[in-house]
């Protein structure tokens, strides 16, 4: 039996009977993710294996790193075909490590390649790939068509013009491609040469130069809405905590005009700065009822040296240790005091805070919208099998699961789209030991309903994306 077989993760009767009756045939929603607009707008074709599955992957680097392989065959000057052999000879380490569920499945799902990988099957199975890789099935839209994506949202900056999102929704692509607002840059008043520089683009694609706060908000509501008016519905924050237990503009207003003449603001002058525009972004949020989404707990950038070196996003980032609570709890106090919170996902990054946050959403539920306030699913080093389940765990005793808006990928690579098989997998199996275990009903029509919701539906209702809607899926 091969190792990526029908029953991959489904370890009882009723986890296979509801993965292959309810969740195996939905389609996706990847509302999150970091796909680059111009390779969805080109229906880009990968010239290789390494292009479409190590170009960017840092959780690969991360690995091949700790397996002691040298930085030129990770992000180095080494071939391509090279540097995919020096993942293929890591493989074999990283039993037990997600990389090696997720490579094979990988491997399986857009090649049909079944043998495991290592450095004696690399060479076939590179050329096999790379065979695959010069047809129309494996570019882009194909990839999308093939892995039955419905729609799916980028992550944007305000000051992107969204050329190749407007391409893409002249084209025939069936997929609906939608930008996310992403403002992080915006709060960096700690760093003022990039600050004034993010800002001098901002006003330019706004149309007017931003030379007082006023106009700085001014410019980015414009954004805002010219992002709507492309079918934005949701937005995105990093943030290593939420901010918002202060709310005085004027003090950011004096923030901003230091940091416009070069003066980069204290730790606790960029806290105040933050939490005032964390405000105003769920104010902007609520006004167009789009669903505001928060990434909390990455420790980013922690190896200077390797940050001076390569860059960011380069596989040097942690799971953080910040008190999320108290601040987060202020943030959505304080818009709903004026009726100002829009519908919003939560997704954490350290464990500990589990159950802190999935009670925290149950605060406030506002008994219009269901699942209004969602603890999102279990991203980046907790996007795999035993996190996940946490997470779910965790929903579930305090919260509605069966609200869940499920899986997105999070990822730059379109390699990655069986992390939604993997997911509906894991959720199965958890439901369908439950089952075995008299926990749940043997009502496969009541547990496979909720199952059905979460892999595709809860999201579709929930976001309200424009075609996703109107097509009536």
């Amino acid at each position: 039996m091969t190792f990526i077989n029908d029953n991959f993760l489904l370890q009882t009767d009723a986890a296979r009977r509801l993965y292959y009756e309810f969740a195996a045939n939905e389609p996706i929603l990847d509302y999150h993710n970091h796909l680059p607009p111009a390779d969805l707008a080109g229906n880009r074709r990968f010239a290789n294996l390494f292009e479409i599955w190590l170009e960017g992957d840092h959780y690969k680097w991360r690995a091949m790193r700790a397996d002691g392989i040298p930085e030129h065959l990770i992000t180095g000057s080494a071939s391509p075909k090279e540097k995919f052999m020096a993942w293929a000879k890591t493989v074999p380490a990283t039993l037990r490590n997600p990389l090696y569920h997720w490579t094979h499945l990988e491997l399986a799902r857009y090649f049909g390649i079944f043998r495991l990988l290592d450095e004696h099957s690399a060479e076939t199975v590179w050329e096999e790939a790379n065979e695959q890789l010069a047809g129309d099935e494996l570019r882009v839209w194909g990839i999308l068509h093939r892995f039955g994506i419905r729609a799916l949202c980028t992550t944007d900056d305000p000051t992107d013009d969204l050329v190749h999102h407007q391409a893409l929704a002249a084209s025939t692509l069936p997929t609906r491609v939608l930008p996310a607002y992403r403002p992080d840059k915006a709060m960096r008043v700690d760093q003022p040469a990039a600050f004034n520089a993010w800002v001098d683009k901002l006003g330019s694609v706004a149309g007017h130069p931003v030379r007082s706060f006023t106009a700085f908000l001014d410019a980015l509501d414009a954004r805002h809405q010219y992002f709507h008016n492309n079918g934005c519905r949701l937005s995105d924050h990093g943030l290593n905590h939420c901010f918002g237990d202060f709310d005085d503009l004027d003090t950011a207003s004096q923030i901003f005009s230091r940091a416009r003449d070069g003066f980069g603001a204290t730790a606790e002058e960029f806290r105040q700065f933050a939490s005032v525009m964390m405000l105003y972004f769920g104010r902007l949020d609520a006004k167009r009822g789009w669903t505001k989404q928060l990434h909390l707990g990455a420790k980013r950038a922690v190896n200077s040296l390797a940050l001076e070196k390569l860059g960011p996003d380069t596989g040097f980032d942690s799971i953080g240790d910040w008190s999320q609570i108290d601040t987060l709890g202020a943030y959505m106090d304080k818009l709903e005091r004026t009726g100002e919170l829009p519908k919003m996902i939560l997704y954490n990054l350290n464990p500990a805070d589990n159950y802190a946050l999935a009670t925290m959403v149950g605060n406030f539920q506002d008994g219009k919208t269901a699942g209004k306030i969602q603890f999102g699913s279990g991203w980046w080093f907790l996007d795999q099998k035993e996190a996940m389940e946490w997470q779910m765990n965790a929903l579930s005793n305090c919260g509605l699961l069966s609200r869940f808006v499920g899986m997105l990928t999070d990822s730059r690579s379109f390699m990655s789209y069986p992390r939604h098989e993997y997911f509906r997998r894991v959720l199965c199996n958890l439901l369908g030991t439950d089952i075995e275990n008299g926990e749940l009903p043997q009502d496969f029509k009541l547990v496979g309903g909720m199952v059905k919701r979460i892999c595709y539906q809860n999201a579709h209702d929930y976001l309200q994306l424009p075609e996703a809607r109107a097509a009536g899926h």
